[in-house]
């Protein structure tokens, strides 16, 4: 584990290296650094999401294959909620983009969607409501309570992903 829980988190958020300086686009950092502290996570391991999912959202088609969307490459599903209706399989699930970006259908289907810029609306394209719900849904599956690696497990089941990701997330940090 790279990181411990609460009060290591705080202490890392504070601190930005000099290749998070060179790498990160600026307007990235403060919502970073605001999602990872109201989720109690590292604001590094966010960006090292952004950075690996879609090299701060510059890839041109912000689509996978799979069918994750956005910055931050939530399956429909996921950002939804599983108990949609149409959602099963893979995750991409039939979803309306009405009901997509609707916080209360969200919250009634357990997705982990955040409208985190208060416009009533929760969009897998928005960076900022990615990156929330990004930090919303590592807080959830472990990374609040320290287990890193585990929530960076299941946002994506890869050991070499979990491993990328780790790998930016320490360079992102400051020096302690």
């Amino acid at each position: 584990m790279i990181y411990g829980p609460s009060n290591s988190v705080k202490k890392l958020n504070q601190f930005v290296s000099d290749q998070a300086k060179k790498d990160i686009p600026p307007q990235y950092i403060p919502i970073y650094k605001a999602a990872g502290k109201k989720y109690g996570i590292p604001w590094s391991l966010l960006a090292a999401h952004h950075r690996v999912e879609t090299k701060f959202s510059s890839v041109h088609n912000m689509v996978s294959s799979a069918g994750a969307e956005g910055p931050m490459q939530f399956m429909p599903c996921t950002f939804v909620g599983w108990s949609y209706p149409s959602c099963g399989g893979l995750g991409k699930g039939n979803i309306p983009e009405k009901d997509k970006t609707d916080p209360a259908v969200i919250k009634k289907y357990g997705g982990y969607g955040v409208d985190a810029n208060g416009d009533g609306k929760a969009d897998p394209w928005d960076p900022e409501d990615a990156i929330y719900s990004a930090a919303n849904y590592l807080a959830k599956n472990g990374a609040a309570d320290g287990h890193i690696k585990k929530a960076v497990f299941a946002y994506n089941h890869s050991q070499r992903y979990v491993q990328e990701v780790l790998y930016f997330s320490k360079m992102y940090q400051g020096p302690n």
